[in-house]
């Protein structure tokens, strides 16, 4: 009973401390796996904004060059700008040491970030970014307070400045608390415009969330695949199954 209890604290922990840690609401994203165009601008975006930065040290471009249904070709010649292989790992030219000196500390790699963080925090994350002075790259961001890392995107998304205080900032959509009737959330506005409109950019960071999505579990379709398969053979198997009982138990009864 106690290795059981014991066993239980541990599965339910990891839940908890997530429960405990999500202060400010995210925005909803459906990933969809099965969209091949999205996936496709989502690895062009990873590799032309993220990988300046981060590896994706789990995957690899021919790997995903098949899964996506980009011709291998087009990904040796538009999205490898090292002197890797195609069949290589998607890694980076700077060293964790340098990262580190330059940083304060390496960034992470991103091949399972969205298994860590979830799809909808990604999705918050990469669109709440707002300018703050007393940061060392200039920015700051509503998800993850104080973050290390510069806003990458500032030229697509443009510049928002934040006009709230951090409470009212932990709401991101704007509305009114029904108890005090006051304001809260829409803190953010556009104070200067990047080169794409607000729609394109949220489009922009649906594709990257949705092929980092791919990155964590490339094998969701297949799985979602045989695990119907599985079902249909375990509903087909019960049937006979239930009918052998049944011929078993005929005389007994």
């Amino acid at each position: 009973m106690k290795k059981f209890f014991i066993t239980l604290m541990m599965v339910l922990l990891p839940v908890a401390v997530q429960a405990a840690g999500a202060k400010v609401p995210l925005d909803n994203i459906d990933v969809d796996h099965t969209d091949k165009a999205s996936l496709q601008r989502g690895m062009t975006t990873f590799v032309n904004y993220c990988m300046g930065c981060h590896s994706a040290n789990y995957q690899r471009f021919e790997r995903a060059a098949t899964d996506l249904e980009i011709p291998v070709e087009m990904v040796e010649e538009n999205l490898i700008f090292g002197n890797q292989k195609v069949g290589e790992q998607m890694t980076i030219a700077m060293s964790p040491a340098d990262a580190g000196n330059w940083f304060g500390a390496p960034p992470p790699d991103l091949t399972l970030e969205s298994r860590l963080r979830g799809d909808d925090w990604l999705y918050t994350y990469l669109r709440s970014f707002y300018k703050d002075d007393s940061r060392p790259w200039g920015v700051n961001n509503v998800v993850f307070k104080d973050v290390g890392m510069p806003n990458v995107l500032e030229g697509l998304q443009g510049v928002q400045s934040n006009h709230c205080t951090p409470e009212e900032l932990l709401h991101q959509e704007k509305k009114i608390d029904p108890l005090t009737g006051k304001t809260m959330g829409g803190c953010l506005t556009l104070s200067k415009k990047g080169s794409q409109s607000a729609e394109e950019f949220d489009k922009t960071i649906y594709d990257l969330v949705n092929f980092m999505s791919y990155m964590g579990n490339p094998v969701m379709l297949e799985s979602k695949r045989i695990g119907t398969n599985v079902l249909i053979f375990l509903a087909i198997f019960f049937v006979f199954a239930f009918a052998l009982k049944k011929e078993y138990w005929r005389d007994i009864h």
